[in-house]
């Protein structure tokens, strides 16, 4: 059964998919148990990465990466996350923002802060959601006030890649207090090493435990003038951008993990005997394997399509959206359906199935929640 073929995949993204399934193959699979098991942030395969240029290098190639594109980096995170999510979400943080920075930041900043993260000296990170605040982007609390050296932040943030671990941030802020809320907020690049500025690692996630997230708060944090990216007021606007290229990312990560519930499952009832036969060969059983090939290959076709709609920016919010949305759900019924199929041995730990199965139910949540994505889907998608 191969069921991330790359029939699908532009031509362009082929060989790329290839070098990370045998990254995956080799670097990932033999140690995802024991990362999952420990929660340990996974130093060596993120160096590993690194050396074998799979890392950050969405950044473009005038300073220091390889530009990966969209679709490249949907067909680099079917291949990772198949393999283990917690990993392959620490692997894809470690440029986490920088297309921000690419796309409107100044070409000082540009060579200041993304060539060391492309050469793999520093990572980065993105801080956006808050401890009271999730999905509402309008509605985040912390505060950059102006002043005559630059701005200083307070305020917390929730849920950060890389709060500890980055070298610096990209900082969602509000810098205005008018009526209209969209216009409000400024990105700003923050060093974790600027005074006021305090992260800790989230204790004990249920799943994607090899990937780190951290508490950060900002007590009179303050960076220069020169650290505020593009145009104060128009933080917003460019999360809205970001965010429809990562949701097709994330319907990637998805498609990973529903194919390896489903190739889980497909080998464990093949194995497996009950009632005196092979547990393959009971009806219900091919019905819900053929149900879940069903979903997978559709939730696969739309994510591919969205791929394409956004990177020629095609009502880019309707595709990211509606392909985020089916590719995260379509995870979380597999693996729910993988787990039934395994009976009471899908809850051991030993069975990557349980894995697959607490991993699937967080990107539901995260690059927007799944009712956010509706609501977009909604207006967006009005005929």
């Amino acid at each position: 059964m191969e069921l991330l073929d790359d029939t699908i995949v532009p031509e362009h993204a082929r060989d790329l998919k290839q070098e990370a399934r045998e990254f995956a193959e080799a670097h990932i699979d033999p140690v995802a148990a024991d990362y999952y098991e420990s929660g340990e942030y996974p130093h060596e395969v993120l160096q590993a990465g690194m050396d074998a240029g799979l890392v950050a290098q969405d950044i473009a190639e005038e300073y220091g990466g390889k530009g990966f594109d969209l679709q490249q980096m949907l067909a680099l995170s079917e291949e990772f996350y198949r393999a283990d999510a917690g990993i392959a979400l620490t692997l894809q943080l470690a440029s986490f923002g920088c297309e921000i920075m690419e796309d409107y930041g100044s070409e000082e900043q540009k060579e200041t802060w993304l060539r060391p993260v492309a050469e793999n000296e520093q990572i980065s990170g993105l801080a956006v959601s808050e401890p009271q605040t999730g999905s509402d982007m309008a509605g985040m609390e912390t505060t950059a006030e102006k002043t005559e050296n630059g701005y200083v932040l307070n305020g917390e943030k929730y849920w950060v890649g890389n709060a500890v671990e980055a070298d610096w941030l990209t900082v969602y802020a509000k810098t205005a207090d008018t009526d209209d809320r969209y216009s409000n907020y400024s990105m700003f690049v923050v060093p974790t090493d600027t005074p006021g500025y305090e992260a800790e690692h989230i204790p004990e996630k249920m799943g994607m435990r090899a990937s780190k997230q951290g508490h950060i708060v900002f007590d009179d944090c303050e960076v220069p003038e020169e650290n505020l990216i593009g145009t104060e007021g128009g933080g917003f606007y460019m999360l809205a951008d970001f965010f429809n290229h990562g949701r097709v990312v994330v319907g990637g990560h998805s498609l990973g993990l529903a194919a390896a519930a489903i190739e889980e499952a497909w080998e464990f009832v093949h194995d497996r005997q009950a009632f005196g036969r092979n547990v393959s060969e009971f009806q219900a059983v091919q019905h819900i394997l053929a149900d879940m090939r069903m979903e997978f290959e559709a939730a696969r076709a739309l994510n591919w399509r969205a791929a394409e709609k956004v990177a020629n920016g095609e009502d880019a919010g309707f595709w990211a959206a509606a392909a985020k949305t089916k590719s995260t759900e379509t995870a979380v019924d597999v693996a729910e359906r993988g787990m039934q199929l395994h009976g009471g041995r899908s809850v051991l730990n030993e069975y990557k199935i349980s894995r697959v199965y607490r991993d699937a139910r967080i990107p539901v949540i995260y690059e927007g929640a799944n009712e956010i994505q509706r609501n977009l889907i909604y207006r967006q998608g009005a005929l």
